[in-house]
């Protein structure tokens, strides 16, 4: 029987726990060696998905456009009368309008009241032409100041005897035009939204106006619901004077022709366009040998309104002191922003004898 050693039991016990302590101090140095010749590790911040961008709202939009700009918009229109016989063809400046109407005049031929509020520019408009008294209240309906050359029988009194702001290149603002030389009168009279405001301010017409009519606006996202309408086609009066806009997908605007040919600007060459075209019906009267009219602009009626290829049924009416409007259903359709044209047709022998919608455009 082994007889027990304290002294080697001391000495076996004292050999494990160095064994142990070793160990202990391989297994760092492993862990420090693997540290030293590893990557770094580095913390990396939480990821989140980009937020959309919010769409950009405009500080101020134009009353009669809806586009986007750059200061309130509070100026007195300007309520212009362009000739558009075949001889002043093609015009200058409408592509800087905001409203344009197109009605006729005698002769089967219409004239354009073209509304210009947004733009203060100095480029060219005309040729300018005569006025009659619905052309009158078609300005006035946008609290304009009236700019023509020569009026009716009926016209001059309506402005001498109700004291009308206007200027009128015959009786009392003749050097606010210019004649061009390269066309034959009466069709080469122009001027410029520079030149008439500096007329209509030397007359002492008030040129701010905070309580000009203004129109709704539909958004960018929103989807217009209607019959397909990609072209359309209006017969004022004469077989051979139609006009026809097609719409073009691309700019989302409608494209204007006469008589099978673009309807151009002479300067720029750009064909005329509308984010909105309305179509719409009134009385006319033949009031003389001449040919002159009456047209009813009170009573409202059938209308139609195209816009980004689609065609809505409505109709038109007209409040006191107010523009005329397109509704469906008593409730005001928006617009598209952009510039409006309307055009207005006999109610004779119908409202839709005058309109034709997705046939070809063709010269007459």
């Amino acid at each position: 029987m082994t007889k027990f050693n304290p002294k080697l039991s001391f000495f076996l016990l004292l050999l494990s726990a160095c064994l142990i302590l070793l160990s202990g101090c391989n297994t760092v140095k492993e862990v420090a060696d693997l540290d030293e010749h590893s990557p770094p590790v580095t913390e990396q911040d939480p990821t989140t998905p980009d937020e959309p961008e919010a769409p950009t709202v405009p500080l101020y939009t134009a009353p009669l456009t809806g586009m986007p700009m750059d200061e309130p918009v509070t100026r007195r229109p300007l309520a212009i009368m362009v000739n558009n016989a075949p001889a002043a063809r093609p015009q200058s400046g409408l592509l800087g309008a905001d409203i344009v109407y197109e009605v006729l005049a005698e002769g089967g031929v219409t004239r354009l009241v073209s509304i210009f509020q947004s733009h203060a520019d100095g480029a060219k408009i005309g040729p300018i032409r005569s006025i009659r008294p619905y052309m009158i209240d078609l300005g006035e309906s946008y609290h304009g100041v009236l700019v023509h050359a020569g009026a009716s029988n009926d016209a001059y009194a309506i402005l001498q005897r109700q004291h009308k702001e206007d200027l009128d290149e015959i009786t009392n603002a003749g050097s606010f035009f210019w004649r061009d030389k390269s066309r034959k009168a009466p069709h080469n009279l122009y001027s410029n939204v520079e030149t008439l405001l500096e007329g209509a301010n030397k007359r002492g017409y008030a040129l701010e106006d905070a309580d000009v009519p203004s129109y709704t606006f539909r958004s960018a996202d929103e989807v217009v619901e209607g019959e397909s309408a990609q072209k359309l086609e209006i017969k004022f009066q004469l077989e051979n004077y139609k006009v026809q806009y097609q719409y073009n997908a691309s700019s989302g605007l409608y494209e204007r022709f006469i008589n099978g040919s673009p309807h151009v600007d002479l300067e720029s060459e750009e064909t005329l366009t509308a984010a909105n075209v309305v179509v719409m019906g009134a009385n006319h009267k033949v009031l003389d040998d001449i040919g002159r009219l009456s047209i009813e602009l009170d009573l409202g009626g059938e209308a139609v309104l195209f816009q980004q290829g689609k065609m809505i049924r409505g109709h038109w009416i007209r409040r006191a002191d107010d523009v005329i409007r397109f509704v469906k259903d008593n409730v005001e359709v928006p617009f598209i922003p952009g510039t409006t044209y309307f055009n207005i047709v006999p109610n004779s022998p119908d409202f839709d004898s005058h309109l034709k919608v997705n046939e070809e455009i063709t010269s007459p």
